[in-house]
């Protein structure tokens, strides 16, 4: 809603397609030497040769309490998952701007493989995937303290592995990753182009994101980083394919510059309004050309 606001601001407002209307929705595509086709929905027609930028958002359609209600087998379900698939494809395939591309979020689902993406750019803490308890008590001692994750898209809450938690035998049921705890100060960059929007976020939580479950508070506030840190998180951002990305970073207390992940799909609604950074309109800057 914040890009689409900022659109309607500067006299672009923008064809809004609402995933609730999923049922009611048809997409036509058909690609030759172009891409083209059709968006019936809400009573209009989007010519999707018409189209030169696209911003995409999406909510998990097989969530969606209407899409749920149809039962899995209806032909309302297979509508949808159809309509979805026509999407993607064309979000694929289309000659425009697009933020992103679902082929390049794609990434997103392997972690590991994302890191191995980032490590050109940027340090990034010791790492063990296993599902082999005795590993992970050798990895701590070698690490001195360490945290775990998901290694999937899936969002997971980073914790710290304490030395009481019994819970380390049941790796051989998940594989799990595990790496070094980095000491220091949390930054999430938002890279949009060429523009670049850091927040420092001062916290003792493990996570920050979910610090008022544990009783901790996170105070966010925008700040400027070192040139090259910037242009490595623009480098990165690019050479996954991304127009626009959340960075995750820490420097460490003897001032190193480490990255955890970087989000193709960031949720930069909380940063901007804590921040104060004006986010959304570069975005609308971006889409407008």
């Amino acid at each position: 809603m914040l890009v689409r606001n900022a659109l309607e601001a500067i006299g672009r407002p923008p064809y809004f397609l609402d995933q609730h209307s999923v049922l009611e929705t048809e997409v036509t595509l058909s690609v030759s030497n172009q891409v083209g086709g059709q968006i019936r929905s809400a009573g209009q027609c989007l010519d999707l040769m018409e189209v030169s930028a696209l911003y995409l958002r999406p909510y998990e359609t097989q969530r969606i309490p209407r899409v749920l209600q149809t039962g899995q087998a209806s032909p309302g379900w297979v509508g949808a998952m159809q309509t979805d698939d026509a999407l993607s494809s064309w979000a694929d395939l289309m000659p425009g701007l697009v933020v992103n591309r679902p082929r390049f979020m794609a990434v997103n689902s392997s972690k590991p493989f994302q890191c191995t993406q980032i490590q050109k750019f940027f340090e990034v803490p010791r790492t063990l995937i296993t599902t082999d308890p005795a590993q992970v008590h050798e990895f701590r001692k070698e690490c001195g303290a360490v945290i775990y994750k998901s290694i999937s898209s899936v969002r997971s809450i980073v914790a710290q592995l304490m030395p009481e938690d019994t819970r380390i035998e049941d790796v051989v049921w998940c594989p799990t990753q595990f790496q070094e705890l980095i000491r220091g100060v949390d930054y999430r960059v938002h890279v949009v182009g060429g523009d670049v929007f850091a927040c420092r976020i001062l916290s003792n939580a493990d996570d920050y994101r979910y610090a008022g479950r544990h009783g901790h508070t996170a105070d966010i506030e925008s700040c400027e980083i070192p040139a090259e840190v910037a242009q490595s998180c623009i480098d990165v951002s690019h050479d996954m394919g991304l127009v626009v990305s959340g960075v995750d970073l820490r420097q460490s207390e003897d001032g190193r510059w480490y990255c955890f992940e970087v989000n193709p799909s960031p949720g930069f609604e909380y940063f901007q309004r804590t921040s104060g950074q004006d986010i959304a309109s570069s975005v609308a800057r971006l889409l407008s050309g």
